[in-house]
């Protein structure tokens, strides 16, 4: 049994609509996150019987629920779009964990909302799928993200470009208030629900804030350390829109995202990404000029006058220098070492470059470190030992590097290419790829005999070079 407190529902008409979930023909449970579920409160087992299983659907709504549609705007790859909205999510409401915390119940692929702009509503299976490995791998790293509870296939059709299985994914998050959010009141001059918002997103997220100069700040250094984390995984966002970033500082939206396989700083996967703005190495620049954008919303709650803009301006250019000290601190990891010096830096930068030469494999040069292996990833691995040399005179005297490196490095991460193969089994209905990759990437620190095929790299046939937006 799920009970809610619905603290969003109860601010004022526009930030929302109320919108019900439309009901699937025959639902069936792909997958139970029952480690979530347990930190939630929950009951996995009647999660996963007959009442669990439709509330997963959207087909009932648990005691307390207060479903709703978010209403948002948006600026996506630079140009502004006044609404947006929820056009495929139906927020249920709001859990309180055990220890206090405040998490929302949201069904991606419940079916059309008034903000749905003329589509479906619904999801496909293999986005569902995609977001339910690659946010559960980021949580079992420890990059703030929204969380993956179940997926649920709904024995019905889409139509995409062709017919596709459809799916609905529950998707749990501190809450799923954007930077476009605070864009949409901002574009019509709403003072006062912005000022609603702010003093919401305070109570939620950011208590010790004194005011919307606080609040800025608090998002600030969240995106930094969250960008830091995407970085030091070769993780590619893919559509990095302002109603893509959430002010809690979690990942959100995981659609056409991708790890990289052969380390290219300027390596783009998403396949509407035709100009590279969202490219690996741009991240951090898009996530500056995302928090201009709500420095923007917020000025006019700090005095709208020249000293709040100032001060908004010091704010969001703090990012450089506390995401730089972030990159430090993980990159330096990386290398075994847990106190990094400035410069380090350069001896990271060195290895990046030797790496970009021959878009050696990102994960597993790293990884190697620690067992001598890095030098194999390299065609000419003399440049490497030549590096290693610089290297392995940092770290000596180091008793804790090993230790320090084995936390910084995954042997595995959601290689494109098995998220594709899990996708076209699951087409087929087989679900044991999906479920074996993801008990593999939930330990990624770990290994086991069964799990070594997961961190190969493709074979040139297997490379991955575009994904797609489009549940």
């Amino acid at each position: 049994m799920i009970r809610f407190d619905n603290s969003y529902a109860r601010l004022p008409e526009g930030f929302f609509t109320r919108t019900r979930p439309t009901p699937v023909r025959d639902p069936q449970l792909v997958a139970l996150n029952r480690p979530l579920a347990g930190l939630l409160g929950l009951d996995p087992d009647w999660l996963a019987g007959p009442e669990g299983v439709a509330m997963l659907a959207g087909n009932a709504l648990p005691e307390g629920a207060e479903p709703i549609a978010q209403a948002y705007a948006g600026h996506q790859f630079g140009g502004f779009v006044p609404q947006l909205g929820d056009g495929r999510a139906v927020l249920l409401g709001e859990i309180v964990a055990p220890d206090g915390a405040r998490f929302d119940i949201q069904l991606k692929g419940a079916g059309p909302t008034p903000f749905s702009r003329r589509g479906d509503g619904r999801a496909w299976l293999g986005p569902v799928l995609r977001e339910y490995l690659v946010s559960e791998f980021m949580a079992a790293f420890g990059i703030p993200t929204t969380r993956a509870l179940a997926a649920v296939a709904t024995g019905e059709t889409v139509i995409r470009e062709t017919l596709l299985p459809g799916a609905v994914l529950t998707r749990v998050a501190a809450s799923h208030i954007r930077v476009g959010t605070f864009e949409f009141y901002a574009a019509r001059g709403d003072r006062d629900r912005l000022q609603l918002l702010a003093d919401h997103v305070i109570a939620r997220h950011y208590p010790g804030a004194s005011g919307a100069a606080d609040l800025l700040q608090g998002v600030v250094e969240r995106q930094a350390a969250t960008i830091a984390g995407w970085m030091g995984l070769g993780f590619i966002h893919g559509v990095m829109n302002t109603d893509n970033m959430s002010v809690s500082g979690e990942t959100i939206d995981y659609g056409p995202c991708a790890f990289m396989d052969g380390y290219r700083p300027d390596k783009v996967f998403s396949s509407i990404d035709a100009h590279g703005r969202y490219a690996w190495q741009e991240q951090p620049n898009i996530a500056v000029w995302n928090l201009a954008q709500l420095a923007s919303c917020l000025v006019p709650l700090m005095g709208n006058d020249d000293a709040a803009i100032e001060r908004a301006t010091q704010i969001v250019h703090s990012f450089p220098g506390l995401y730089q000290a972030e990159w430090l601190k993980r990159f330096a990891a990386k290398l075994g070492i847990a106190e990094p010096r400035p410069e380090d830096r350069a001896l990271i930068e060195r290895l990046l470059t030797l790496m970009a030469a021959e878009e050696a494999d990102f994960t597993r040069v790293f990884a190697g470190l620690a067992d001598g292996r890095a030098r194999d990833e390299f065609a000419a691995p003399e440049t490497f030992d030549a590096w290693a040399g610089e290297w392995q005179a940092r770290i000596a005297g180091l008793p804790d590097s090993a230790q320090v490196m084995a936390r910084a490095n995954p042997r595995r991460i959601p290689r494109n290419h098995r998220i594709e193969a899990v996708i076209a089994a699951g087409r087929e209905g087989d679900y044991a790829p999906f479920h074996a990759l993801d008990a593999a990437l939930r330990a990624p620190f770990e290994d086991q005999p069964e799990w070594e095929p997961f961190a190969l790299a493709p074979e040139p046939q297997e490379i991955v070079r575009r994904t797609f937006c489009g549940t």
